[in-house]
């Protein structure tokens, strides 16, 4: 499966404007990301549903707390109903360093986001749910149906969220651009896939990747530093520690990027680090990174910031993928 992540950075018709293009393009699926400082999401996965006719639409990634998991859940199962059977849900613990400004960092957790989908997947099967866990409900439901199945992709990094994605999810969104990363998440998702019931069906791991890609390898690496950035902030200590990235710089980004002083986070930016968390360079630059990256995988999601010139670089990142499959 080829993916695509849009950021809602942008207005919701140029959002529209990409989404129609990546269908025309080959994408299979698109997932809109959730910060709470950029537009609403499911505003733009409205408008995608309206205008798409065969891509998958869903948040990627929702976490559990800023809105109740049920609300996620009746929000997602909109999506779904809009296209016609194309919903899809990703979700994870959420970026920590925009979470931090909310104060809800202390709450990311496995077990949430286990509850949240597992519930939620209860909700589009249509029955009543009551819970009492991570998260209140008493007699929930949704008074409409929900067509088709909604995968359920988990976000995370982390070995213990991989491996619970592993037994429990559809698939794993591996926040990662190399190859060594996501030989690890592998390892980490096959020990979840040994506990896992047969009839949870098939499981793909898919990397979640930072993709710059252009004929201008310059403008390509430029481009990969702010999402490069928010991803080193939120990368788990053993993840740094795999790719030698100082983590004392790492957190300096983080504090940057949640006091809002983007431009000096974007400046901490290495070399190594974008190296490391992307895929930035050339269209045989970036062929030769997913092919590395799909020893491992089993599918990949083109993210931010996707290229210096975005519709150029949607077109350009499905050629690469495309090569790949050749």
């Amino acid at each position: 499966m080829l993916g695509l992540e849009l950021t809602p950075e942008h207005p919701v018709d140029r959002l529209v404007e990409l989404g129609t293009q990546a269908e025309r393009d080959g994408y299979e699926s698109l997932f809109v990301s959730c910060h709470y400082n950029n537009r609403d999401p499911f505003a733009v996965l409205a408008r995608l549903a309206a205008e798409t006719e065969a891509i998958r639409l869903g948040p990627g990634v929702a976490n559990p707390y800023e809105m109740h998991p049920v609300t996620l859940a009746g929000k997602v199962a909109t999506i779904a109903e809009a296209s016609d059977g194309r919903g899809l849900l990703g979700i994870g613990p959420g970026d920590p360093s925009t979470l931090r400004n909310l104060g809800l960092e202390d709450q990311r957790g496995l077990r949430s986001v286990l509850e949240a989908f597992k519930v939620a997947q209860e909700l589009w099967a249509g029955e009543r749910v009551t819970h009492n866990g991570t998260f209140e409900a008493t007699d929930a439901g949704l008074n409409f149906d929900v067509p088709g199945e909604v995968p359920v992709y988990v976000g995370g990094e982390g070995p213990h969220m991989c491996r619970m994605a592993g037994k429990h999810a559809d698939g794993l969104l591996f926040n990662g651009s190399h190859p060594d990363d996501l030989a690890w998440a592998r390892e980490q998702v096959e020990m979840g896939i040994e506990d896992r019931p047969a009839e949870r069906g098939d499981f793909a791991l898919a990397a979640y990747a930072s993709v710059s890609i252009s004929e201008d390898e310059d403008a390509a690496r430029k481009a990969a530093r702010p999402p490069v950035a928010f991803i080193t902030a939120g990368a788990a200590p053993p993840v740094l520690d795999r790719q030698g990235i100082d983590a004392e710089l790492a957190g300096k980004i983080g504090e940057n990027i949640s006091a809002g002083q983007f431009s000096d986070a974007f400046g901490l930016v290495t070399p190594e680090m974008i190296d490391a968390f992307s895929m930035a360079g050339t269209p045989d630059d970036v062929t030769d990174q997913m092919a590395a990256v799909l020893d491992y995988a089993d599918d990949i999601v083109v993210g931010s910031p996707i290229g210096p010139d975005l519709e150029d670089a949607i077109t350009l990142a499905a050629k690469a993928y495309r090569e790949t499959r050749a």
